[in-house]
């Protein structure tokens, strides 16, 4: 995750498109409309994000954290978010080799 002086870059200027563990936390509080799409979270101090990852995990919980267990029109939305993040990150060059690869 990037931070510059204690705040977050913004989903659009972070690693890869956002490919971070906070991207994921904001991209999940879009599904769950938490934040509205367009939210970057941009400026935003470490603490706003432990607030938002309670909420974003309340909701999760509600469907046993599985994406096959969101009702259709959050499952729609979360294959339009985070596919369209994916499709941003492989543009910036990323590749998941960094969660997928061995841990160093």
């Amino acid at each position: 995750m990037s931070f510059k002086n204690n705040c977050y870059v913004g989903l659009d200027n972070d690693l890869y498109g956002g490919m971070t563990s906070v991207g994921k936390i904001i991209r999940d509080a879009q599904v769950f409309g938490l934040l509205d799409e367009a939210e970057t979270c941009e400026g935003w101090k470490l603490s706003r994000f432990d607030a938002l990852l309670v909420q974003v995990d309340a909701e999760w919980d509600k469907y046993a954290c599985m994406v096959s267990q969101l009702p259709d029109d959050l499952f729609q939305r979360h294959q339009k978010i985070h596919g369209e993040a994916l499709t941003r990150a492989k543009a910036a060059g990323w590749s998941g080799q960094v969660e997928t690869g061995p841990e160093s």
